[in-house]
């Protein structure tokens, strides 16, 4: 089953996606964009970004877990991943993201 990008309306008006694999599983999320158009546009940037694996960098969250952001050509953070329990888990959340993304459908969802 392919990935698809939910895009949704937060409470606060503002709009953003979350990338989940065939399995259900939520493996990047984004910012939130002030509006649809903006949102879209972030999804399309996912879409081109995440071919390279040098796209993603591997950081680490406040209790030493790690996690990885994807980021744009002008280095701007696109997308954050989940906290995993192990840099081998993250690795294939990468490698999940690369293989997701490109061809994910777009589903507009009511929060």
């Amino acid at each position: 089953m392919p990935g698809k990008f939910e895009m949704k309306k937060a409470k606060n008006g503002k709009y953003y996606f979350n990338l989940k694999a065939g399995n259900g599983e939520i493996i990047l999320t984004s910012q939130m964009y002030a509006d649809k158009g903006g949102c879209e546009n972030g999804i399309e940037s996912v879409r081109k970004n995440s071919a390279g694996e040098d796209m993603f960098d591997t950081l680490e969250d406040k209790s030493g877990k790690p996690y990885f952001v994807l980021k744009a050509k002008n280095s701007q953070v696109i997308g954050r991943s989940e906290s995993y329990s192990s840099k081998s888990s993250l690795k294939k959340g990468i490698a999940s993201v690369m293989r997701n993304a490109p061809e994910a459908r777009v589903v507009e969802v009511e929060s």
